[in-house]
C-alpha cells in the first residue's frame, strides 16, 4: 500500500505542476501582449498583436513540448527551457532567436514589417538574422535526425571525404544535406506565409519570396558549418572493445576525427551565431529592391 500511496502522490504532484506552469505560461503570454498594447500605443504607427496569436504562439509549443515529453525525447529540464534534449540543449539552439526577437521588439516594436532594405535596414536585418538562426538550427536537425535513416551509404567526413562510421560528428552524407536544404527551406515557407497573413504593407514594398530560398540556403550552410565544427573540434573515436562511436578520449578508444575543445552543444551555439551574423549582411546585396 505505502508502494501505491507514493505513486499516487507523485502523480498529483506531477499534475500539479503541470497545471501551475501552464498558467503561468498563460500569464506570461497575457503580459506580453499587454506590453505589445503599450508598445504600439507608444510607437503609434504599428498594430498591436492580436490576443488569439499570442494565445497560438502559446498553447502550440506547450502541445509540442507535451508529445516530446510523452515521447521522452524531451526531459523536464528541456520542457522547462523549451538520447532526450535537456535545458542546455534548448538553451544553445534557441538562445539566439530568442535574444534577436527581444532585441526586433525593443527596436522596432511588437508589429511585424516587411523586409526591405531599402526602407527598413535594421528590422530586416533583425528578421532574416533571425530566421537565419532558426533554419541553421532546423536544417542541422533534420540532417542528423533523417540523414543516418535514409541514407543507404556511409557517411563521409566532411574534412577530408574519408568514409567514416555513423555518428561521427562532422560526418555528412548527400540525404543528410537534401533534408537540411529541406528543414530551412520548411521554416522560410513558415515565416513567407506569415507575412502574406499578418503584413498589410506588401503591396509597396519589396518582394517577399527570397525568404523562402534564405531559409534554404541557411538550413544547408548551417548544416555544413555544424559538421565542419564537429569534425575539427569535437571528437570522435571507435571504442575497440565495444564497436561504439564515442566522443571521449580513452586508452581504448581509436582516433578517427577532431580534437576535445567542444561538445555538441557548443558546436550547435557556434553554428548559430555565425550563419544569424553572417547570412542577413550577404542577403543585404542581393535581396531585390523595390
Amino acid at each position: 500500500m505505502t508502494y501505491l500511496d507514493d505513486n499516487l502522490c507523485k502523480k498529483y504532484i506531477r499534475m500539479i505542476t503541470n497545471i501551475v506552469i501552464l498558467s503561468l505560461v498563460i500569464c506570461i503570454s497575457l503580459a506580453f501582449w499587454i506590453i505589445s498594447m503599450t508598445a504600439s500605443t507608444y510607437y503609434g504607427n504599428l498594430h498591436p498583436i492580436s490576443p488569439w496569436r499570442w494565445l497560438f504562439s502559446v498553447v502550440v509549443p506547450v502541445l509540442i513540448v507535451s508529445n516530446g515529453f510523452k515521447k521522452k525525447s524531451l526531459d523536464h529540464s528541456g520542457a522547462l527551457g523549451g538520447g532526450q534534449r535537456n535545458w542546455l540543449q534548448v538553451f544553445c539552439n534557441g538562445a539566439i532567436p530568442t535574444e534577436l526577437a527581444l532585441l526586433y521588439m525593443i527596436e522596432n516594436g511588437p508589429g511585424e514589417i516587411p523586409i526591405d532594405f531599402s526602407k527598413q535596414h535594421t528590422a530586416s536585418w533583425m528578421c532574416l538574422s533571425l530566421l537565419a538562426a532558426l533554419a541553421s538550427c532546423a536544417g542541422d536537425t533534420w540532417a542528423s535526425e533523417i540523414g543516418p535513416v535514409l541514407s543507404k551509404s556511409p557517411p563521409r567526413l566532411i574534412t577530408t571525404w574519408e568514409k567514416v562510421p555513423t555518428g561521427t560528428n562532422g560526418g555528412v552524407t548527400v540525404v543528410g544535406l537534401a533534408s537540411s536544404l529541406l528543414g530551412g527551406t520548411f521554416v522560410g515557407i513558415a515565416y513567407f506565409l506569415t507575412q502574406l497573413i499578418f503584413v498589410n504593407d506588401l503591396d509597396i514594398s519589396a518582394p517577399q519570396w527570397p525568404i523562402i530560398a534564405f531559409g534554404g540556403l541557411a538550413g544547408l550552410l548551417g548544416s555544413i558549418v555544424d559538421s565542419y565544427l564537429g569534425a575539427t573540434m569535437q571528437f570522435t573515436g571507435l571504442d575497440e572493445s565495444t564497436g561504439m562511436v564515442v566522443n571521449s578520449p580513452t586508452n581504448e578508444v581509436k582516433h578517427i576525427a577532431g580534437k576535445p575543445i567542444l561538445d555538441n552543444n557548443a558546436v550547435n551555439l557556434f553554428s548559430s551565431v555565425l550563419i544569424a551574423l553572417l547570412l542577413p549582411t550577404a542577403a543585404w546585396g542581393f535581396w531585390p529592391r523595390e
